[in-house]
């Protein structure tokens, strides 16, 4: 006796909470915490609260029900932390930077334009593109076919600052006509991810297998090699051409990061900090702007008076030790101190002082939990390409935070790159806000439940 089933079709779907209500409310909360951060602010500067507070309020507001409206519609199965994480940074960075325009020491400069404005129209640009990503990108391994192309215009978003003046020593922004300076080595970065995830997933089992071990690591063959030293030179031209350390490391250790998840090799890592390092000491043997920053980091006090960067340094050290666990309260520092880069460079100095040991834990930990969700996403992925690129922006935003954050408390270096979404700056928060879209894209496929087969009702036994 046999069965004989016949074919079934695909009716509908297993049901799955899709946890738009929970983001909805994680959203608002965010917006609420930005606009009592602003207050507060207010209410330590003036004693009143501040004029613009309402329309802060309600600008922020738009702009995460927008996001939030958009998710709904077009990515109903993302993850809901994210939009309320990055929510809460930008609102935060907002109030921050509002409260360092209200310094009589930046207002007294010849050249003081407030930042907090231009950042609110920045951060609705970057809502704006979160939208459009949703919106036209309805499947994240659309990208997978522009490998080659990506790769050709991360290249040239790369390059163009070479051809432009520094600022402040580095050649990292283009200056267009009408529009201002563009840093396109933020958007590059995204770009660049998905060159890497792309190529690593054809390349990856040559990478992974064709190996010999030794001394308890693999070792790649030399041919395999190729990639590593190519990209490894590209930072490297980078870091001479542009004396900029933080793009250095962030595209580097964002390739080196993509290799170790696509073939599970230690060696990689091995051989990513051997020469990345290796580079950097080379480079700052002879590079005077890389040896500035350098001699700042080994003794800021040492060159006070003599070097900016040493000086920065030494003010937010300072910072940071004034503002002990619970902080001297927001709006009652003295981190603009620090000069031109409080609001976007040191604007950790900030956190640190005036929120003390606490906040800064705190902000540490939201920025740990949107890198958190983002290897969570790629854990989830189903496909190779949705896994590498997920885990290349979630790597790139922690290379940053911890490149931003590791300079300004002296850990390392510094490198002149923002903090996402927190410091001021056009190109970084519009940036963000499309990582963060491409992040709750890759999201959605991954949780979108899997259809289930109706049962048929009319399946025969053949005797």
């Amino acid at each position: 006796m046999s069965v004989a089933p016949n074919i079934t079709t695909t009716v509908g779907t297993i049901y799955a909470p899709n946890r738009r209500n929970t983001e909805l409310a994680l959203v608002s909360f965010a917006v609420l915490i930005s606009v009592f951060a602003y207050a507060n602010v207010g209410l330590a500067l003036n004693g009143e609260l501040p004029a613009g507070m309402l329309g802060y309020g309600l600008g922020l507001a738009l702009l995460g029900g927008v996001a939030h409206i958009a998710v709904r519609r077009f990515a109903p199965y993302a993850d809901p932390l994210l939009l309320p994480l990055a929510t809460l940074l930008n609102g935060l960075g907002l109030a921050i930077i509002w409260r360092l325009d209200q310094s009589e020491r930046f207002q007294q400069t010849a050249n003081f334009v407030a930042a907090a404005s231009k950042q609110l129209l920045f951060s609705a640009a970057g809502v704006a593109l979160l939208v459009v990503v949703l919106l036209a990108l309805k499947d994240h391994r659309i990208l997978q076919r522009y490998t080659y192309i990506s790769m050709l215009v991360a290249l040239l978003l790369l390059i163009l600052p070479m051809f432009f003046d520094p600022v402040n020593g580095a050649k990292i922004w283009i200056k267009i006509p009408g529009v201002g300076t563009i840093q396109p080595g933020e958007f590059a970065k995204i770009i660049i991810a998905v060159f890497f995830a792309g190529y690593l997933m054809v390349k990856r089992d040559a990478l992974a297998l064709a190996s010999r071990r030794v001394m308890g690591l693999y070792l790649p063959r030399g041919r395999d090699l190729g990639p590593i030293l190519m990209v490894w030179a590209f930072s490297i031209l980078i870091l001479v051409f542009e004396t900029d350390l933080g793009s250095s490391l962030l595209f580097f250790g964002m390739f080196v990061v993509m290799l170790y998840v696509a073939t599970e090799r230690t060696s990689w890592i091995v051989f990513g900090l051997l020469m990345s390092g290796a580079g950097a000491v080379g480079v700052a043997t002879f590079e005077p702007h890389v040896q500035d920053r350098v001699t700042a980091w080994l003794d800021p006090f040492a060159g006070w008076g003599k070097l900016a960067a040493s000086e920065q340094m030494a003010q937010s050290l300072m910072a940071f030790g004034s503002g002990g666990t619970l902080g001297a309260g927001l709006g009652q520092g003295n981190s603009d101190l620090i000069g031109f880069a409080a609001n976007s460079d040191f604007i950790l100095a900030t956190v640190g002082e005036e929120l003390g040991l606490a906040g800064m834990m705190a902000v540490l930990l939201v920025y740990g939990l949107v890198v958190e969700r983002g290897v969570r996403t790629a854990l989830a992925a189903r496909d190779p390409f949705g896994k590498l690129l997920a885990i290349g922006l979630s790597g790139s935003f922690a290379i940053q935070v911890f490149v931003v954050a590791g300079g300004v408390m002296g850990l390392i270096p510094l490198t002149g790159m923002t903090m996402p979404f927190l410091a001021a700056g056009g190109s970084s928060v519009i940036a963000n806000w499309a990582l963060i879209g491409i992040l709750i894209r890759i999201s959605d496929t991954a949780r979108r439940p899997a259809p289930a087969p109706s049962p048929d009702t009319e399946m025969t036994q053949v005797v």
